[in-house]
């Protein structure tokens, strides 16, 4: 959000405030602005809506320094998640489900969502309750790290679910 600054300000009349935040009343927008000019600082206006507008004597410069500042603290706190996929075959053998069950529960444990999806080829498609089986069967293989988001569903040839972890984990990069 841009303010407007010293002479940018073409109000006739403001409520100023104090570079120490005690209220100075309402004045001219030319008398604020020379006594802001007298204490060496900024003239800003931080609420335009009021009536009269608010306008506040400050450094401007380190004003903006402190709102980047919290902007920057504040991207650093937000967790990212990816979503990983993980792809299945209804006639996967029980050592490769394991293996993809052991990926699937190490994405849910950094954090990330894991997409679930059995393909269908050929004939499969007439046996679509063999894949429900068994997303159900991993999503029970990843239950102690991941809950289930979206139920097993056929979206034309491949049937999908998601996983999300269970607790909040620390901060990934």
């Amino acid at each position: 959000m841009d303010h407007q600054i010293n002479e940018e300000i073409r109000d006739k009349e403001v409520r100023l405030i104090d570079a120490d935040g005690s209220q100075l009343g309402i004045m001219s927008s030319k008398e604020a602005y020379e006594l802001a000019m007298q204490k060496g600082l900024d003239f800003v206006k931080i609420a335009p809506q009021a009536n009269p507008p608010v306008c506040r004597i400050m450094d401007y410069g380190k004003f903006r320094f402190e709102q980047a500042k919290k902007e920057k603290e504040v991207r650093k706190n937000q967790k990212v998640m990816d979503i990983k996929e993980i792809r299945l075959s209804p006639g996967i053998d029980v050592h490769d489900f394991n293996v993809k069950a052991r990926n699937a529960i190490r994405f849910l444990q950094d954090g990330d969502k894991v997409k679930v999806a059995v393909r269908f080829r050929g004939r499969e498609m007439a046996h679509t309750s063999i894949g429900e089986d068994l997303l159900k069967k991993f999503a029970e293989a990843c239950a102690e790290n991941g809950s289930l988001e979206k139920q097993p569903k056929l979206e034309g040839r491949q049937m999908l679910m998601f996983l999300t972890p269970k607790k909040a984990l620390p901060n990934k990069q």
